[in-house]
């Protein structure tokens, strides 16, 4: 074997970092598409700070990257290289195909002991040691070629594919072709049944338009969802009113003893949910009921 020939480890080591590290941002973009998907939590994130823990985590990420392929991804390629004999060209098609075996082996003994510790599910087990396996094995093949500018053709293409899966994906969510999030339609049958919140307050509502309150939350501005409310309790009336589209549809409750805005419309069609704006007008903070089962 030429010198040319002979595989550079340290090269290996650090395009499987650099896979690695690229692999996390293109989970954090999908996943931020994702959330574009789901029904609004609570209280809204806090983009900033999460674009600047993001940022402040990526050495951590860079350093559980390279340790992974030290002690993982390093001596599977190795001991592809080890068992593996035969003219160059047959020899790096065996390579490929060995390494995700030896990454699957070597991940094995640490899954298991860390599973067994935590007393975790054997499915749960199984699908993150296979999970981290594709994820690892990613890592060796992408460095197994020799050739020369491995590294910047990683770089290059791997920050095209992240920068690419964002940009698609939010043009996605602006034209249709991805289903962005929207409220579910309602309408007053739906409404007929018990409402709840986390504290077990309730809103009974019947077919004739009445409905019953149970300790129910009644927020000033400025107040924070999670913070103490005053709770209401009382008997009145309800409509719904569909609006111009399922973001404006509003449920209106009149309880001479509790004093309520519109409520909204959220959640999804197996589980929807009204709620009320806490805070500031545009806070984004919601306190939420949710449609109790209809099973008994």
């Amino acid at each position: 074997m030429s010198r040319r020939q002979k595989r550079s480890y340290g090269r290996v080591l650090v395009v499987s970092t650099l896979v690695g590290c690229l692999e996390v941002a293109l989970t954090v973009v999908v996943v931020l598409l994702y959330v574009q998907t789901q029904p609004p939590p609570d209280t809204p994130p806090d983009w900033a700070e999460t674009a600047g823990a993001l940022v402040a985590l990526t050495p951590l990420v860079g350093f559980i990257s390279f340790l992974l392929s030290l002690i993982l991804v390093l001596p599977a390629v190795a001991l592809a290289d080890l068992v593996v004999r035969g003219p160059s060209a047959r020899r790096a098609r065996w390579a490929a195909v060995a390494a995700p075996p030896a990454v699957a082996a070597l991940l094995a003994a640490p899954v298991l002991i860390f599973a067994t510790y935590n007393d975790a599910e054997t499915g749960d087990t199984l699908v993150f040691w296979a999970s981290a396996t594709a994820s690892l094995s990613l890592g060796a093949l992408i460095a197994l070629p020799r050739g020369e500018g491995l590294l910047r053709r990683v770089a290059l293409w791997g920050a095209a594919l992240v920068a690419g899966t964002g940009l698609f994906g939010a043009l996605g969510l602006a034209v249709g072709l991805l289903p962005a999030y929207e409220p579910p339609r309602i309408g007053p049958e739906t409404m007929t049944g018990t409402w709840t919140d986390r504290t077990s307050g309730t809103l009974v509502f019947t077919p004739d338009g009445r409905v019953t309150a149970s300790g129910v939350g009644v927020h000033r501005p400025g107040d924070h969802p999670n913070d103490p409310s005053r709770r209401c309790s009382g008997s009145g009336t309800w409509s719904y009113d569909p609006g111009r589209d399922v973001w404006s549809q509003e449920v209106r409750i009149e309880i001479p003893v509790c004093h309520w805005q519109a409520w909204g419309v959220d959640g999804t069609g197996q589980e929807p949910r009204i709620s009320q704006e806490v805070g500031d007008p545009g806070s984004g903070m919601l306190y939420k009921l949710r449609k109790a089962s209809d099973r008994t």
